[in-house]
């Protein structure tokens, strides 16, 4: 009996415990009509496994006119104010930081960035290091991406020839968010859960392929071994006469 209850208690707080790692944030209606959040919050607990909730009201966090400036819209300085603790001093870090710049300039529905990380201040760049397993990398890219792009010599039978190689996305300058997100852009977000940051699929809208798992580790990992690898060689551009 008593195995039995220590056994049920490991399983009743290992949510609870995954659960701690989160905070409540509230902005106004405005900022999140514009679809900015949905970009930026997902990127943010990719990186640091923190998720982030938005609440109407009361937030741990706020986005408004008080606080750290963090973000413009045009004229507009965003700010954030949080209480004490460590998520929330995360999230201001990664927001200053040189990813969470790119992040938030990365944001363009219609071709054009809306927001700027330039908030007329001097602030200090993390430099960008890719810290995952390059091995572990390699074999998660071969075993869930492989099926459908070339990783490397290992698979180059076995891929869709419509899927870009992993060296050719290693040519294009922003190819470290590619991978570092590639869960949120088409057409993955239809078959693809990422352990603790993704929602799971709508009953309605079930995966149309066996679906791809992944932690945030691996994801790490996966951008670790497309840093090693060497960009595809495409020639010198074409010369017009």
């Amino acid at each position: 009996m008593a195995r039995t209850l220590a056994f049920l208690f490991i399983l009743l707080a290992g949510p609870l415990v995954a659960q701690d790692k989160a905070f409540t944030l509230h902005a106004p209606a405005a900022l999140i009509e514009t679809g900015f959040l949905k970009h930026l919050l997902p990127r943010f607990s990719l990186k640091t496994g923190v998720r982030v909730n938005l609440v109407e009201a009361d937030g741990d966090a706020h986005i408004g006119a008080e606080g750290t400036p963090i973000f413009a819209q045009g004229d507009m300085i965003w700010h954030l104010a949080t209480g004490d603790g460590p998520h929330m001093d995360a999230f201001r870090d990664w927001l200053l930081s040189d990813v969470g710049a790119r992040t938030i300039e990365a944001f363009a529905p219609d071709g054009t960035a809306v927001f700027s990380a330039d908030v007329g201040t001097v602030i200090v760049r993390d430099q960008v290091t890719l810290s995952g397993d390059a091995a572990l990398g390699e074999a998660v890219s071969l075993k869930q991406c492989g099926r459908c792009h070339v990783v490397n010599d290992t698979n180059r039978m076995n891929a869709i020839g419509s899927s870009p190689s992993f060296a050719l996305m290693r040519t294009f300058p922003d190819w470290q968010t590619r991978f570092e997100t590639f869960f949120l852009l088409k057409p993955h977000p239809a078959f693809t859960q990422v352990e603790d940051v993704t929602e799971p699929f709508a009953e309605h809208l079930p995966s149309p392929i066996a679906p791809i798992e992944v932690t945030v580790e691996q994801i790490e990992a996966i951008t670790a071994y497309v840093g090693s690898i060497e960009p595809a060689d495409l020639g010198d551009p074409i010369q017009l006469q």
